[in-house]
């Protein structure tokens, strides 16, 4: 499986991800350009959007929660998360 958005880091896999907040519930919605988007229903005030991407990136990847951070782009609806404890093959596995 091809996945642009996706590529090793050591010991986990940074993911790019394309958010889209306020949707009406929280999905992987396929990919946009080469970014994984996901819908969030949170809205982007006080890092609600951010601590909801995390939430539902370690539920998904059966990670706990502090296995997932956001490297770049906090306050953007592009951005790169690591996640720790999962490889390539895994990410694949989940989105199949």
């Amino acid at each position: 499986m091809d996945l642009p958005f996706a590529r090793s880091d050591g010991d986990g896999v940074l993911l790019t991800v394309h958010v889209q907040p306020r949707a009406a519930r929280t999905q992987v919605a396929g990919v946009h350009g080469d970014a994984l988007k996901i819908r969030l229903n949170a809205p982007p005030v006080d890092g609600r959007a951010n601590d909801a991407l995390c939430a539902f990136l370690a539920e998904m990847f059966g990670v706990p929660r502090r296995a997932v951070e956001i490297v770049q782009g906090d306050t953007a609806r592009r951005k790169i998360v690591r996640i720790e404890g999962v490889t390539l093959q895994d990410v694949g596995n989940c989105l199949a």
